[in-house]
């Protein structure tokens, strides 16, 4: 007969803030050799990479992304009456379906490939100061203003606007921080200012249609099943969330871990064709996205267990990508690494990151540039890194220093 799982005696993991980053991955990694499951703060940690994408791929289990004011018992009549909007990232069912049948088309590895010459461009254009310095606050100089220009420019939004836009995406990114009390007023504020500049951007694309994303998702809406303009504006918002921090973190955990890692650098630099493989690996082995969150949509018994409707549980992508019975060696940072099994950075099923092709191709990009411009990278100082209960997490500061005049 199942188990209720409230009625199972499980170890529990929280959120030590003492820990580095290192031994909070130690610390996940013995969790899950003898646990696929433990009590954690809100919910349940899943462990093991088998369970996690297992129950990822389990259409009952639901996003909890609209459950975030609710899990930090935050309540407000203004954030309540914000436009209730069906997005990508957490529309279940049919609807999640048909938006995402939809939009597909335009996030393909081609439509990734036409933005590579001007990633290189962009990267090139931020680590030329930096070059002549040698030494760098890596976050502030490159990864905080990478991505900004190639979602602009995804989307067909003029240079002049990036500063704008990367404003807006560092206050709509709040909403991850834990700190609604705190952050509500911002988040609001720059999505209102959000959606008035993406509709004055539709109208100008459905009167002049150009070779972009926002074009291309315009005239999905138009062939039959259509995207409404809230479902256009939810996708602008959805790709600027998912297109920014997520890369500025990760390209920062990755130039961390190759300031730490000479050897690997020294391999990248050596062969430019390791750059698929490095981008992998480093998201295999710190990634920028720790977890994320799902709820019971529905009574679910999974492995003889029964979850209530309701019951949250946290699939944990550290654990996961550390899981000993699927990688080699897990704790050990190796660019070389082969293997059938993939990490689950980029989550698993229905919600798999649909911009998941531009953003190996950031990645790709950006690692083949910097390891041919930033010969003997070492740190430069102390590494800091953000709260450990950032949803998008990485270095907050990342001092480092090379040789310079490449």
């Amino acid at each position: 007969m199942p188990t209720l799982i409230n009625d199972v005696d499980l170890p529990v993991v929280t959120t030590d803030l003492s820990l580095s980053e290192a031994e909070r991955r130690e610390q996940l990694h013995r969790l899950a050799h003898d646990h696929w499951i433990a009590k954690g703060e809100l919910g349940y940690v899943i462990t093991s990479h088998d369970d996690c994408a297992s129950m990822l791929r389990d259409r009952r289990w639901f996003s909890a992304l609209s459950l975030i004011a609710g899990m930090q018992n935050y309540e407000s009549e203004e954030w309540s009456s914000r436009p209730q909007r069906q997005s990508i990232l957490s529309t279940e069912g049919e609807d999640h379906q048909r938006i995402r049948r939809i939009v597909s088309p335009a996030f393909t590895p081609k439509s990734a490939d036409r933005l590579r010459p001007f990633m290189r461009a962009v990267v090139n254009e931020l680590l030329d100061p930096i070059c002549e310095a040698g030494h760098s606050e890596f976050v502030a100089d490159v990864c905080e203003p990478y991505p900004i220009p190639i979602i602009c420019e995804l989307l067909g939004a003029p240079r002049e606007d990036w500063e704008l836009f990367s404003r807006l995406a560092v206050d709509i990114f709040r909403v991850f921080n834990g700190n609604l009390a705190e952050d509500a007023p911002a988040i609001i504020a720059a999505g209102d200012e959000m959606d008035a500049y993406m509709l004055n951007l539709i109208a100008e694309r459905r009167s002049e249609p150009r070779d972009d994303l926002l074009s291309d998702l315009i005239s999905a809406e138009e062939e039959g099943d259509r995207l409404s303009t809230d479902e256009l504006l939810s996708m602008a918002n959805a790709i600027l969330l998912a297109g920014t921090d997520t890369t500025r973190n990760q390209l920062a955990c990755a130039v961390a871990l190759f300031a730490q890692h000479p050897e690997q650098f020294e391999l990248l630099r050596s062969d430019k064709n390791l750059a698929s493989q490095a981008v992998e690996e480093v998201m295999r082995y710190l990634g920028a996205v720790r977890g994320t969150g799902r709820y019971a949509s529905e009574e679910i018994v999974y492995r003889d267990f029964i979850f209530p409707r309701g019951t949250l549980i946290f699939p944990s992508f550290v654990a996961a990508n550390h899981d000993a019975e699927k990688f080699h060696e897990p704790l050990v940072f190796d660019i070389t690494r082969e293997g059938t099994v993939p990490h689950l950075t980029f989550g698993s099923g229905i919600h798999y990151c649909l911009g998941a092709f531009l953003a190996r191709a950031e990645l790709q990009e950006a690692f083949s540039v910097i390891a041919n411009r930033l010969p003997n990278l070492k740190l430069d100082g102390e590494i800091t890194w953000k709260p450990l209960q950032n949803g998008i997490w990485g270095p907050e500061h990342l001092p480092i220093g090379f040789d310079r005049g490449h």
